[in-house]
């Protein structure tokens, strides 16, 4: 990573950060740093931030616990903001929001041109479940119960699956392989392993081919 002389900060010694989920790929918030809260990002590997309302540091997480440990920070060409890759611990948003952008109509413009598209919101609804934890919410329930529960779940779909194709049921099959689907993705989630990484496997073994 580049020391804190190596940036262009403007003016008033700011440089913007955007911070994005490391495994949803969900853009969580907008923020500033000075050359000091840049280098503690850098010293303790968790985000820190300059407010420009409260002229003075902050560490994201400090009294809420909502730490975001960093993953890698990309600079952009004019190396005169970043792009900060995080593993949140939970919201994001002042608000308890998991982020504090809202992007429906760009997910709706995606969705009617790409048919995977769900799959890359449904890694994002289970971001921000975990993040949020809402009351009454199954995958909210999923968490709470921890890996163990999360690994039953799978073992369990994945039977269903097998025996909805072993008895030729394509509606059974259809609906049981989507709870598998989603049960994976809680388990990624879980082990805080992004679901491109699985595709780069896919991609790296068809290329092998």
């Amino acid at each position: 990573m580049k020391q804190a002389h190596e940036l262009t900060f403007n003016d008033a010694g700011l440089i913007p950060a955007i911070v994005q989920d490391v495994q949803s790929k969900e853009v969580l918030t907008l923020a500033y740093m000075n050359q000091e809260s840049y280098e503690k990002t850098l010293e303790t590997g968790e985000t820190w931030f300059y407010s420009r309302s409260r002229n003075e540091l902050w560490h994201k997480g400090a009294t809420s616990g909502h730490t975001q440990k960093v993953t890698s920070i990309r600079y952009d060409c004019d190396q005169d903001a970043l792009l900060v890759l995080v593993t949140p611990s939970g919201p994001a948003c002042h608000t308890g929001s998991y982020s504090c952008f809202s992007e429906e109509d760009v997910k709706r413009q995606r969705e009617e041109q790409d048919r995977f598209a769900i799959l890359n919101e449904l890694e994002q609804v289970i971001a921000k479940r975990q993040a949020e934890m809402p009351e009454g919410a199954y995958t909210t329930y999923l968490f709470e119960k921890g890996v163990d529960k999360i690994l039953k779940k799978v073992g369990e779909e994945a039977s269903e699956v097998i025996i909805a194709a072993k008895n030729r049921d394509q509606e059974e099959l259809k609906w049981e392989t989507a709870d598998l689907l989603y049960h994976l993705l809680v388990l990624l989630r879980e082990q805080q392993l992004p679901l491109d990484d699985v595709l780069k496997v896919l991609k790296k073994r068809h290329q092998g081919e």
